[in-house]
């Protein structure tokens, strides 16, 4: 099981989404020698693509990936810009995703995608959080259903905010995880 892991929170010390990621890839790991690759969109540029060529690296290694774990800070009511820029390079025709006459199909089932979602506040409703739908909406485009969202919200409002969200994530981070690890242990034993 290869285990992508991609950071995109503007801050490297304290940053919730960056632990959550790290607890998230620790635990489906489980101390196993199961590859992990690891981006931090902020220290990296995002690969070059050419969408008609279906030239992507990123795209490439999106698809190599059975878990991929994307660290998704709310910045403004939405993903940072370093994450939307990777997502327009795994979003590519005939590669991820397909035009047919009945809509787009998605290319790139089969994965598990775990989303580490954190914000100052609390946001909830259409009108506040376009992070957990439009990353949800994204996935499914690219034929993803088996999608989790761990949120931990109101991180800035305290410390006893945080901790109460980072202990609640992190619970809900080892069901995840503990849900993938049976289902590759079914996988192996077939």
């Amino acid at each position: 099981m290869t285990i992508l892991h991609i950071d995109s929170s503007i801050q490297t010390e304290g940053s919730v989404s960056r632990a959550l990621t790290a607890a998230i890839v620790a635990a489906v790991a489980d101390g196993s020698d199961e590859p992990v690759i690891h981006h931090d969109l902020t220290s990296e540029e995002p690969a070059a693509i050419n969408p008609r060529a279906g030239d992507s690296p990123a795209a490439d290694e999106f698809l190599a990936a059975d878990v991929i774990v994307i660290g998704a800070p709310m910045y403004n009511l939405s993903v940072p810009a370093r994450l939307k820029a990777w997502l327009d390079s795994i979003s590519i025709p005939r590669k991820t995703f397909r035009y047919t006459e009945k809509g787009p199909e998605g290319l790139a089932g089969g994965r598990k995608v775990v989303v580490a979602y954190a914000s100052g506040g609390f946001h909830h409703g259409p009108e506040e959080d376009f992070v957990d739908p439009y990353l949800r909406s994204f996935f499914r485009l690219l034929g993803i259903k088996d999608i989790d969202v761990v949120r931990a919200e109101g991180v800035n409002i305290s410390d006893e905010h945080r901790a109460r969200a980072m202990q609640t994530a992190n619970a809900e981070i080892a069901g995840i995880a503990a849900r993938i690890r049976a289902e590759r242990r079914q996988t192996v034993d077939a």
